[in-house]
Formats: structure tokens, sequence, C-alpha cells
């Protein structure tokens, strides 16, 4: 399984099974993992380090994509939401992640959707190519 495209699903995971994933991660992903699911408590979570997609060096913990869906977006427009997310990841987003992608659902539009999510888009150079 290619770690960086690897989904987490917050239920039904036991305590070994999330640690086992969580060592596989990178530190930030990791760190990135934890705060989400401590400060809003999704039913379902995915976290995609997307950073070999990217002019980076292998390994870089740079770009990532986050699908998270929690009751305490209900009744929040999307903007809150992604702001949220945001402060969440603010001492990241201030060291290094370069990109974040926020897909943030309540459980009901979750529940009511393909549960999928559309593949990011290549990169096209960054760095002013």
């Amino acid at each position: 399984m290619n770690l960086a495209s690897r989904r987490l699903h917050t239920s039904g995971l036991s305590k070994i099974s999330f640690t086992m994933i969580r060592e596989a991660m990178g530190q930030v992903e990791a760190a990135m993992y934890k705060k989400l699911e401590s400060s809003l408590q999704p039913v379902h979570l995915e976290l995609h380090n997307e950073s070999f997609m990217h002019n980076v060096p292998k390994g870089s913990e740079t770009h990532f994509k986050v699908v998270v869906v929690s009751s305490q977006f209900e009744g929040k427009p999307l903007i809150q939401r992604h702001r949220a997310v945001n402060d969440l990841l603010a001492e990241e987003l201030k060291s290094g992640v370069h990109a974040l992608s926020i897909v943030a659902k309540t459980p009901e539009q979750w529940e009511s959707s393909t549960k999928t999510v559309d593949p990011s888009p290549k990169c096209r150079g960054g760095f002013g190519k």
C-alpha cells in the first residue's frame, strides 16, 4: 500500500492498528492526524500525503489533502469549516506544509454523497517553473 495515498478511517480501528498506522506516517503527518482526530472527533478522516506528486525530495511532508467528516461542522458554512481545520494545523502550515487541500463535511453530507473525493490535479511545477 502506498503510504502517501493511504486512507485512515477513525471508526472501527483498534488502538493497536491505529498505533501501527501512525508509526508508518511521517512526523508531520502523524501530528496533523492526531490534532484533527482529537479536536474534531470525526466519524471519517482521511489524510493523504501528496508530496510525492510534486517537485520535492523523497519523503517530504509538504503537500496534504484532508477529508474530514464531523458533527462539529453542523450548521457551519464551508469557509468556517476550512478555517477550523486551518486553525488546528496552523503550526504545521507555518513550518513546512506548503499546501493543504480540505474536504470538510457533516455526517449527513458524507452519507448522502458517493463517499469518494476527486483526485488532486497533477503538479504544475511550482517554484517559478
